[in-house]
């Protein structure tokens, strides 16, 4: 698909030359297609890259985003489509919002995504706002997701290229946010938007997708956290879900649920991390056949379906759940007790982790709507669910007269 081919309906009441969207870029081959994009349809475009911490590592880093090089390239683009383009420092405000949270959720024995929290905090709360004051009537990104209009509303669906699809990072966007929010590259693949880079002359064309956590050297977690939270290293006992006493470890930041290797002990079985117990300092351990989660409890649920999160929920309504952006919707259902909501798998999954995110959708395929979702505060075996299903089940025993 060309450039010239390709001019997205951003949907933005009025006309074009008159009205101004501020793209977020970040120096990838996404945003900067996107601002592309938008100066193509017309629009008064001005671009905006955060610098979002040091600038020194940031310089060096390589295969992150929002590095010093990345806005270079994001400069350059913006003068060689012809938009202004400005740099806003978020430094303090993407350390207390992203950075320490991050280290703090880590030290809980917890498996936090930053990424999710960066675009609820510091993207699309900080960086809409300041788009607000610069009289832009849309924010623009690179993300591949789609929007669209509901009513008097915006709905969030799946990307065309379920490869590239990042609606799992976006779950937490409000309803306020979404209807604010244009994503031009939601109905494209990634050779496309490519093509449509190359064909524009784009110095981006062939920059290599950022993969890392952004702030993080050398994809080392762990060196963040030991800085910013350091009796989170404290070491501890590898114990087997049957009381055993295995081993020791330096500290329950080193491991995260499902991993195998690393463990150290010597057992006649493979063993698993199923769970952190950081109160205890304790990594517990035991078959795979025990990572298979069959509820997830969750906290601080954002919803953007029609019908109440509520009823739904009180209804046991049928929903798909994702825990992780690498794999595809499973199915479940959507519940509530005196504890909260929780999501019961139907088949189980493996890897769930506290501090995760669990998405919820409405179908498994690609375009299919997002519902919202929240954070995994606790799980249940699959094990233990389908004995507690089985009690429920059993007639009460006759009572002896």
């Amino acid at each position: 698909m060309t450039a010239s081919a390709m001019t997205p309906d951003f949907q933005i009441e009025g006309d074009p030359k008159t009205t101004r969207i501020v793209v977020a870029m970040s120096g990838g081959v996404d945003s900067s297609v996107a601002a592309a994009l938008a100066k193509r349809a017309g629009y008064d475009v001005v671009g905006v890259t955060l610098q979002l911490y040091n600038h020194g590592e940031a310089v060096q880093k390589k295969g992150a985003c929002c590095a010093g090089s990345d806005i270079h390239d994001a400069r350059t683009v913006a003068a060689k489509i012809g938009i202004p383009h400005f740099v806003l420092d978020y430094e303090e405000r993407f350390r207390a919002q992203v950075i320490e949270p991050f280290a703090d959720s880590y030290a809980r024995g917890e498996t936090p995504v930053p990424c999710i929290s960066c675009n609820q905090t510091v993207k699309f709360k900080d960086l809409l706002s300041t788009a607000k004051d610069l009289g832009g009537a849309a924010l623009v990104t690179g993300h591949y997701i789609e929007s669209r209009s509901t009513g008097n509303h915006r709905a969030m669906y799946r990307a065309h290229d379920a490869e590239r699809d990042q609606s799992y990072f976006l779950y937490a966007t409000t309803q306020e946010q979404l209807d604010y929010l244009r994503f031009p590259l939601g109905g494209l693949a990634k050779p496309a938007v490519r093509a449509i880079a190359e064909e524009l002359g784009l110095i981006v064309a062939n920059k290599p997708d950022s993969q890392d956590i952004c702030f993080v050297p050398s994809g080392r977690y762990t060196t963040i956290i030991d800085r910013l939270k350091p009796d989170a290293a404290e070491a501890g006992e590898i114990v087997h879900l049957d009381g055993r006493v295995l081993g020791k470890h330096a500290g329950i930041i080193h491991y995260t649920v499902g991993q195998r290797r690393g463990l150290n002990i010597a057992e006649g079985e493979p063993l698993y991390v199923i769970r952190l117990d950081a109160k205890t300092r304790r990594v517990i351990v035991g078959p795979r056949e025990e990572l298979l989660v069959g509820r997830a409890m969750l906290r601080d649920i954002n919803w953007l379906g029609d019908i109440s999160l509520q009823e739904m929920a009180a209804a046991g309504t049928p929903v798909y759940a994702r825990v992780r952006s690498t794999r595809a919707p499973v199915a479940a259902a959507l519940h509530c007790d005196g504890n909260g909501v929780f999501i019961d798998f139907a088949e189980g999954e493996e890897g769930v982790a506290p501090g995760q995110a669990c998405v919820l959708y409405e179908g498994s395929g690609d375009r299919s709507r997002v519902l919202g979702g929240g954070v995994i505060t606790s799980t249940l075996p699959m094990r233990q669910r389908r004995e507690k299903m089985a009690a429920a089940l059993k007639p009460e025993a006759a009572l002896v007269v």
